[in-house]
C-alpha cells in the first residue's frame, strides 16, 4: 500500500489537471510529461539501477514510433495492435543493443549505445523510401473508441496517465524485491553478484529491455497522438534529455522519474520560444546534476526529510551481538546439521575433488598440476606463503577463473566450466580476500542476495506481484534474519553495509554467503584486517558453522587461527602442493618449513633441519 496510494494520488492529481485544463496546449504538456516520464521510468532501471549508461534511447524511442507508424499507416493494423506490436519490437531493438553492450562497461559502454542511435537516426533519415526522410509519415491511425470514435486530447491524457500508473506499479513491484536487489548488485560489483547467483548477463539484457520497451511505447504514442512522425522527433539530443530526466529526478529512485518529467516539461514549455537557450538550460542542468546533485530532486528530499526527523547515520562504537540463532535455516525449511557418521568401513565419498588442476598467465603459473579432496562436514585449511596460488584456487573453485587443465568435481559432478552464478547454486558460496560488499545497500539486503539464487519467483510473477512472489520475498527475509541472527548482527540489519567498522563488514560477508545455503564454504583471509579478539570470535564462529554440517575450505595467513581450528591442511608454493595432512603433520613437515623460512643454513643445525623454536615460528606465520 505504501508504492500504490501515493502512486493513485499522483493520477488522480494529474487526471483532475486535465480536467481543469483551459486549452489543448495544457492538455499537451500533460501529455508530454507523461510521455517523458515513460522514457524515464524504463531509463532509471537500466541507469539508476543496473547502472549501465545508455546514450542510445533516442534508436529504441524511433523503434516504438516507427513501427506503429508503418504498421497502422501501411499495413492498416489496428492502432491498439500495433501499440502492442510497437512494444514488442523496441524490446527486440533492446536486445539487440544490450548483447554488444555487455561485453564492455563505462564509456565504451555508452559509446556503443550512441553509436546504435546515431545509426537508426541516418537510417530514419537517409532511407525515405520506406521512413519518409525529412518529410516523414502521414496518416497514422490514432488510438480509439470502441465504434471507431478517436480519443480526444483530454483522452490521450487521461490514457497516458493510466499507462503511466500501470507501468509505474508493475516497475516499482519488480525493483523492490529480488530482481531489483539484483539489479543494484550488478551496479556495485558484479563479480561479487555473480558469486551469490545473480546470472549477470540475463540481469543486464532484462534492464536494457525494460528500457527499450517504455522508451518505445513512449514513441508509439507520439507518433499515434500527433498521426504523423519525421526524423526530426529522433535526435541525440533526445538520448540526453531521457539520461537528464533520470539524473535531475533522482536515478535509482522510484520517484525521481516522476520528479524529473514534471519538472523538466515544464521547464521546456517556459522556454519554447527559445530553442538554444532550452539545450543550453539542458547541458547546464545535466552538469548541475552530476556534480552539485548526485542523487538528484528524490535526494534532496529525502535528506531534507531526514533532517526534519532528526534523523542520522552514525554508526562509531557499533558492535555485534551474541549469536542469536543456534542452527541455519536450510533449503528443505529446517536446519542444517552435522553430517552423520558412515558405517564402519564404507569409502569416504570426497564433497570436492581436484585433480591436477592447473592455471597460466603467461609465464605466472600460480597452479601447477595440483590435486586433493575436501570431505563434507570438515574445516580444511589452504596456506601457503604470497604467491602461493591459494586465491587462484578460491577464483577457479568458485567459477571466476577458469582452469586450463585438469577436473574439478563437485559431488562427482564436473564443474570446471560453470559460470560463478551455477557453482553458487550447486552449494558452493565464497568471500573474497578484498571485501566486494554491496556497500550501499543495507546488511539485511546483502544477506537477502544471497537467497537470490534459492528464490523461485521468475520475472513475470515477480512484474505483476503474485501471490507467489510475495511468499518467496516473505520466505527469503526470514531466512535472512534467522542467518544475521546467528552470525550476531540482527540488531545492524536496516544499518548500510559500507558504514560497519571492517571487522563487521568481514561478518556481513560471510553472513550473505551463508545466506545462500552452502554445503562448501570457500574463505579466502577471513581474518585479514581483524584485531585478536576479532579474530578469535571468527574462530569460534567458524567451528558453530562446521558444526551445522557445512563444510568449509579456509584460506588464511594467520597459523594460530588454522592450527586451532582445521581438520585437514594442503600446502601450496609457488602453485604447486608441497604437502597435506593434518595440522601437526603439516605444522612438522620440512618442506612446510622451507616454504615458510626459506632454504636453512646447514651450519645452524646439525641435521639441517630448523630447531623447535623455528618450527614454533613457521606454525605462527612468522
Amino acid at each position: 500500500m505504501r508504492l500504490v496510494l501515493p502512486a493513485i494520488a499522483v493520477a488522480l492529481a494529474a487526471a483532475g489537471l486535465a480536467l481543469l485544463a483551459q486549452n489543448d496546449f495544457h492538455l499537451r504538456i500533460l501529455f508530454t510529461a507523461c510521455i517523458w516520464f515513460l522514457c524515464a521510468t524504463g531509463m532509471n532501471v537500466l541507469l539508476g539501477y543496473a547502472g549501465q549508461k545508455s546514450l542510445g534511447q533516442a534508436g529504441l524511442y524511433a523503434a516504438g514510433a516507427y513501427a506503429a507508424a508503418l504498421l497502422t499507416a501501411r499495413y492498416d493494423v489496428d492502432p491498439w495492435l500495433a501499440l502492442l506490436l510497437a512494444a514488442v519490437i523496441s524490446g527486440l531493438a533492446g536486445v539487440l543493443i544490450a548483447l554488444p553492450s555487455l561485453r564492455v562497461r563505462g564509456p565504451s559502454l555508452a559509446m556503443v549505445t550512441l553509436a546504435f542511435g546515431i545509426v537508426v537516426e541516418k537510417v530514419v533519415t537517409e532511407a525515405s523510401d520506406t521512413f519518409g526522410g525529412a518529410m516523414g509519415i502521414y496518416g497514422i491511425k490514432p488510438l480509439t473508441w470502441p465504434g471507431g470514435a478517436p480519443f480526444s486530447m483530454q483522452d490521450w491524457v487521461f490514457f497516458a496517465v493510466l499507462l503511466c500508473l500501470v507501468i509505474h506499479l508493475l516497475l516499482a513491484t519488480l525493483l523492490r524485491g529480488r530482481f531489483g536487489r539484483a539489479l543494484l548488485s550488478l551496479q556495485a560489483d558484479e563479480i561479487a553478484a555473480a558469486s551469490v547467483g545473480v546470472q549477470v548477463l540475463r540481469a543486464k539484457v532484462l534492464a536494457f529491455v525494460t528500457a527499450a520497451v517504455t522508451c518505445g511505447i513512449a514513441g508509439a504514442l507520439v507518433a499515434q497522438q500527433n498521426q504523423y512522425i519525421n526524423s526530426d522527433f529522433i535526435t541525440f539530443h533526445v538520448s540526453i534529455f531521457i539520461m537528464l530526466l533520470v539524473l535531475f529526478g533522482g536515478s535509482g529512485s522510484l520517484a525521481g522519474p516522476l520528479l524529473g518529467a514534471a519538472t523538466l516539461t515544464l521547464l521546456n514549455a517556459v522556454l519554447a520560444r527559445w530553442t538554444w537557450i532550452e539545450h543550453f538550460a539542458h547541458g547546464a542542468l545535466l552538469l548541475f546534476a552530476l556534480y552539485v546533485m548526485p542523487h538528484g530532486l528524490a535526494g534532496l528530499i529525502k535528506d531534507g526529510v531526514r533532517r526534519l526527523r532528526g534523523g542520522s547515520t552514525a554508526t562509531r562504537g557499533l558492535q555485534a551481538e551474541p549469536a542469536g540463532a543456534s542452527v541455519l535455516p536450510m533449503r528443505n525449511g529446517g536446519a542444517s546439521m552435522s553430517s552423520p557418521l558412515a558405517p564402519p568401513g564404507t569409502p569416504i565419498q570426497p564433497l570436492l575433488l581436484a585433480e591436477g588442476v592447473s592455471k597460466a598467465y603467461g609465464g605466472v603459473r600460480p597452479a601447477q598440476d595440483v590435486s586433493f579432496s575436501l570431505t563434507a562436514g570438515r574445516i580444511h585449511a589452504l596456506i601457503g606463503p604470497n604467491g602461493a596460488g591459494k586465491t587462484t584456487m578460491i577464483n577457479m573453485l568458485s567459477g571466476i577463473v577458469r582452469p586450463d587443465a585438469g577436473r574439478l568435481l563437485f559431488r562427482g559432478q564436473p564443474m570446471q566450466r560453470l559460470p560463478p552464478h551455477t557453482i553458487c547454486r550447486l552449494g558452493i558460496a565464497r568471500t573474497f580476500q578484498n571485501l566486494r560488499l554491496f556497500r550501499d545497500l543495507s546488511v539485511l539486503d546483502n544477506v537477502l542476495l544471497g537467497r537470490h539464487g534459492r528464490m523461485r519467483n521468475g520475472f513475470l510473477v515477480s512484474l505483476l506481484g503474485l501471490p507467489v512472489a510475495r511468499r518467496e520475498e516473505r520466505l527469503a527475509r526470514e531466512r535472512a534474519v534467522a542467518v544475521l541472527g546467528f552470525v550476531g548482527m540482527s540488531q545492524l540489519a536496516e544499518l548500510p553495509a559500507g558504514s560497519l567498522p571492517y571487522g563487521l563488514q568481514r561478518r556481513v560477508e560471510l553472513a550473505r554467503a551463508l545466506a545462500t545455503e552452502p554445503e562448501l564454504l570457500l574463505l579466502d583471509e577471513p581474518a585479514a584486517g581483524l584485531n585478536p579478539q576479532e579474530t578469535a570470535e571468527l574462530g569460534q564462529l567458524l567451528l558453530r558453522i562446521r558444526d551445522q554440517g557445512i563444510t568449509i575450505l579456509l584460506v588464511e595467513h594467520h597459523m594460530d587461527l588454522v592450527m586451532a581450528i582445521s581438520d585437514h591442511v594442503v600446502v601450496l608454493d609457488y602453485g604447486e602442493k608441497i604437502a597435506e595432512g593434518s595440522p601437526a603433520g603439516v605444522q612438522a613437515d620440512p618442506r612446510v618449513l622451507e616454504a615458510y623460512l626459506g632454504a636453512p643454513d646447514p651450519e645452524d643445525t646439525p641435521d639441517g633441519v630448523p630447531d623447535g623454536a623455528a618450527a614454533q615460528h613457521a606454525a605462527a606465520g612468522g
